[in-house]
Formats: structure tokens, C-alpha cells, sequence
């Protein structure tokens, strides 16, 4: 599946890893948001939206340069930098609903690190039922008026552009009246509430998002007015995919920083890994990892081939960020004491990888959607 050029690519981002990224996480966790400066590099280099075509600002590369980038920015533990969220699941909500002047007003920015993306679905009573929402955008003339709250919204303060998913027809409830309208940075009746302290993801600017007689351009809806839902639903295989990525690659990660660890550390006179019981342990672990690796590659490529494959890639999204968080769990006890502290790797590993089974769908919502598939429901 992988080809020369992908493999030159991966080196190319790992060194800009090494130099953007890795020196300055412990300085973003603290300060819980990532440098704009930082998301104006990856720009820069090329790293952000690259499946754009040339004259929106990318590179006309194809979805596994995505891959790549999502697997190494979890491989060095940075999934709080959320440029996945931002190139492979918001943006091409805009390539591919948005009119030919939203496009081009927009996406050379997001491009380039200049605009950063947010996407506003989840509400203080609406998480991973979308059909429940209750922010409400009513049309006045040229501009619609929005108002409700959002809540765990990552990107929310580095945000400049925020897809919002909202009511656009009065009295509609469940699926029916969703619109997706584009609110941007200074736009009056838009503000940030509290940056949310997190279990883990502490580089992460997650926020509520508070809108109050919010006024924006009717020209900022993207697609028909009442189709959101619809319009959500067909790009969750993308997200959810990223989300499995994510998942895989902290899980590899994890191990292999154990299988060091476990090399070196000595207890009653020989290598930790050593002991059975450990040796079958991370057997077990390995063994689970090759599994999702498997899968996983073949789920990508029938979504590169423009395949549906939603029972698959639910199963998926389901399956390996709970075998992430397993794996977590005995690395950090494979590590002893030494894996609850923050110095070594593994304690923020464990921290960030927890949410992965949360957000873009729980592993319980998962669970329905493939039982409904399967006519069982």
C-alpha cells in the first residue's frame, strides 16, 4: 500500500517531529494550548490539508500522507496537537459542501497554518446523540441568528473558524432542520467560556464555545439548509478511521517504549521480560496490536478506494482504542511505580489514549450502530 515516496515523506515528518514538536510539548501541556506558531510550521512545510488540490494551498496528496501524519504525531505522544481534526475531518467539510468562494476564502488559510479549525457539534445535553442538539441558528434577512452553547470543542481558543451545528428550522427535532454554518473568529456574539481541564490531552486547547445573538453571514452556511445531519453522517467514516489511526499507533508506541523498558529493568537479577508472566503479557499485547494493524490497513484501503464501510470501520473504532487503553493499562504496570510518573512517556500515553473511545462516537455507540447494521436492532 506504501510506496517509496510515502516512506520519504514519513522520515521528512518524523525530523520535523523532532525539531517542531517534541521540544516543545512539555511547554504546550503546561501552558494547555499549542503555539500558533507551531501550526504556521506545519503549514509551512506542507503537513497541513495535504490531499488539497495545488491551487487551494495543498499538494493533491493522497489519503495516506494523512495517515502518516496522524500516525507519528501519536507515535511521539503529541495527540493533543489535533492537525488530524483539522486537515482530515473539518476541512474537507468545506471542500466538499462549501461553494467555490468559501473554498477559496478559506482553504489556502487552513492550508497554511493561518487558519485553524474547530468544529462545534457537542452540546452540555447533546454528545454522541447529534440528533439532540439545541443550539439554534434562525434566519433574519442576510444573516442567521445563533445562540447556544457548545462544549468539549477542541482547537476551541487557537480556533478562527468554527463549523457550528445547528437548528435552522423552528420546531424541528431529532435528525430533521440541521444546518452547518461557518461562524469565524471576531464575529460579534461569539465567545470562548472556560478551556476545560482534561484527564489527559493537556496540550489541547479543548473549550466550550458560547454564542449569544450571534450574527453571521447567511453566505457562511455550508451545503442546503436542513441537511446537516446527513451531511455529518457521511464524513464519520473519515473521522472515525483517523480516530481507529490514532488509536494503533499510541498502542504500538506503548509497547515498544515497554519491550526498552522492560529490557533494562532488573528484578531478582534479570530482565523484567524475562519473568513469564510479564513475556506472555506483552505477547498478548503484541499479538492484539498485529491484529489491529491488519485490519486497520485493510479498512484504509477500501476507504482510499472511495468503498462504504461503516459496520467495518465502527467495528474498528470500537475495537482498537479499547485495546489502546488495555495496552495502556499493563505497560503502565509493566513499568511499576515508574509508569505513574509523568517523566517517563508512558503516564501521558495512558492519559491521552483514554479518550479515543470517547469522542467521535463512544465504543457503546459503536456497538449499536453495528448491531442495527447487523439487524439486530
Amino acid at each position: 500500500m506504501y510506496q517509496e515516496e510515502h516512506e520519504i515523506f514519513r522520515s521528512a515528518f518524523r525530523k520535523f517531529i523532532g525539531q517542531e514538536v517534541a521540544p516543545h510539548l512539555a511547554e504546550w501541556e503546561r501552558e494547555g494550548i499549542v503555539s500558533r506558531s507551531a501550526w504556521r510550521k506545519m503549514g509551512e512545510s506542507g503537513f497541513l490539508c495535504p490531499w488539497l488540490p495545488e491551487e487551494l494551498g495543498g499538494s493533491g496528496a493522497d489519503f495516506l500522507y494523512s495517515v502518516i501524519i496522524t500516525e507519528e504525531l501519536s507515535r511521539a505522544g503529541a495527540i493533543g496537537f489535533m492537525a488530524p481534526l483539522h486537515s482530515d475531518i473539518i476541512a474537507p467539510y468545506i471542500h466538499h459542501l462549501g461553494t467555490e468562494e468559501q473554498k477559496r476564502r478559506w482553504l489556502p488559510g487552513c492550508a497554511s497554518g493561518e487558519i485553524i479549525l474547530a468544529v462545534g457539534m457537542t452540546e452540555p445535553d447533546a454528545g454522541s446523540d447529534l440528533a439532540g442538539l439545541k443550539t439554534r441558528a434562525e434566519r433574519d434577512g442576510n444573516v442567521y441568528v445563533i445562540n447556544g452553547v457548545k462544549t468539549f470543542i477542541s482547537n476551541g481558543f487557537n480556533a478562527d473558524l468554527v463549523v457550528v451545528a445547528c437548528r435552522t428550522e423552528k420546531g424541528a427535532r431529532g435528525s430533521r432542520g440541521i444546518g452547518l454554518i461557518c461562524v469565524e473568529r471576531d464575529t460579534p456574539g461569539f465567545q470562548r467560556g472556560r478551556k476545560l481541564e482534561k484527564m489527559g490531552m493537556h496540550c489541547q486547547d479543548t473549550a466550550e464555545l458560547i454564542f449569544e445573538d450571534c450574527r453571521v453571514p447567511a453566505g457562511n452556511l455550508l451545503g442546503e439548509e436542513g441537511r446537516g445531519f446527513q451531511y455529518l453522517m457521511e464524513h464519520l467514516q473519515q473521522e472515525r478511521l483517523v480516530c481507529s489511526v490514532m488509536a494503533q499507533a499510541m498502542a504500538e508506541a506503548m509497547l515498544e517504549m515497554t519491550i526498552r523498558y522492560a529490557r533494562e529493568r532488573k528484578a531478582f537479577g534479570k530482565p523484567i521480560c524475562s519473568l513469564q508472566h510479564n513475556a506472555f503479557k506483552i505477547v498478548e499485547m503484541a499479538t492484539e496490536i498485529e491484529l489491529g494493524r491488519a485490519f486497520l490497513e485493510r479498512l484504509i484501503g477500501r476507504h482510499i478506494r472511495g468503498e462504504s464501510a461503516v459496520t467495518e470501520v465502527s467495528m474498528a473504532k470500537g475495537w482498537i482504542p479499547e485495546m489502546a487503553n488495555r495496552v495502556a493499562y499493563h505497560c503502565v504496570q509493566l513499568h511499576g511505580g515508574y509508569g505513574y510518573m509523568e517523566e517517563y512517556p508512558i503516564c501521558r500515553f495512558s492519559r491521552d489514549a483514554r479518550v479515543i473511545s470517547i469522542f467521535a462516537g463512544t465504543t457503546e455507540i459503536m456497538k449499536h450502530i453495528i448491531a442495527k447494521n447487523l439487524g439486530l436492532l
